[in-house]
């Protein structure tokens, strides 16, 4: 029976959502390859529990240690996967999905598809982006294992009635471990995670106009707030909100970016948004060659009006 295996990550003792894509793309695998999901945590296991069973894992292993140690937990998925003679091992295009992939094809002596965006289960040849988004390249891992990283948004998460079944396990010991980890409290969800983002560029025109677009963001349940390189550089947004090729990829059900012109490095972390809306006054912005509706406008004028329009609506 083949066995596809599923590493998720946790945050706040909540299961991430890319990790909940991750499991629903291993069960499509393992229905497709009449085969089984198990699904790892090595991290603090939270609500890693029976419940799993109903985003597509047949069987739930916990390996938590009292601190993320990336070593250790690469070297125990790669133990969990010879052990249960994985045919695949998934992980979500998270900043610890890249740091682990590498590890665990390195330990498997296998190679690694990176930030993919669909699969053939048949086939087990995987879709990702290149060149900033401008072509897709099909990739088949020469190897054992296939260990493939998935880009968030691309993959339906599962719903059924069914539970896992759960195991404790003994994690490998690591190097290196994280002590702690110092990051913004913030009640808007992750932009790399969101379903609905709205961006600011340089034509926002400073930090002071960032309330027009944290008004929209209030309106809208579940949208995040996004940035340009530029912003950030200038200091006025932090790096954790910078989309683009240096920053995060998203690709979101909607994508609205303000005052963003358009540049081929911003565009390679979001063009694969499924709706893209750009604001700008100047007509001739790249941005509007690939937007699905575009406002040739000043985002100070349009933005009130847009947000007037959305409380009007009370979508929450």
């Amino acid at each position: 029976m083949s066995t596809i295996l599923a590493l998720l990550e946790t945050r706040d003792g909540k299961l991430r959502p890319a990790s909940q894509e991750v499991l629903g793309a291993a069960r499509t695998l393992a229905d497709a390859r009449s085969g089984r999901v198990v699904a790892l945590v090595t991290e603090s296991a939270g609500d890693a529990d029976a419940s799993l069973g109903g985003f597509g894992a047949d069987e739930v292993l916990v390996a938590s240690g009292e601190r993320h140690s990336p070593d250790g937990a690469a070297a125990t998925a790669a133990r969990v996967a010879r052990e249960t003679s994985a045919e695949v091992v998934l992980l979500a295009a998270t900043v610890r999905g890249r740091d682990l992939q590498g590890r665990i094809a390195a330990l498997l002596d296998t190679g690694f598809a990176s930030d993919c965006t669909a699969v053939d289960p048949e086939s087990l040849v995987w879709t990702r982006p290149v060149y900033g988004g401008r072509a897709v390249a099909k990739v088949r891992v020469v190897g054992p294992v296939a260990v493939a990283s998935l880009r968030g948004n691309h993959f339906p998460v599962v719903r059924r009635e069914a539970e896992a079944e759960v195991k404790e396990i003994a994690p490998e010991p690591g190097q290196a471990h994280v002590v702690t980890v110092e990051a913004k409290q913030s009640a808007r969800p992750d932009v790399a995670e969101a379903a609905r983002v709205i961006a600011g560029g340089r034509g926002m025109g400073g930090p002071e106009n960032w309330h027009l677009l944290e008004r929209i963001a209030d309106a809208v349940p579940g949208m995040a707030l996004g940035a340009s390189r530029a912003v950030v550089d200038a200091g006025w947004r932090p790096h954790s909100e910078q989309v683009g090729q240096t920053g995060k990829t998203v690709s979101p059900e909607l994508y609205v970016a303000a005052g963003i012109s358009g540049a081929i490095q911003h565009l390679a972390g979001m063009n694969s948004s499924k709706v893209i809306v750009a604001i700008n006054r100047d007509p001739e912005a790249p941005i509007f060659q690939h937007a699905t509706y575009g406002i040739v406008g000043d985002v100070n004028e349009v933005l009130p009006a847009l947000a007037e329009e959305l409380e009007k609506q009370d979508l929450q």
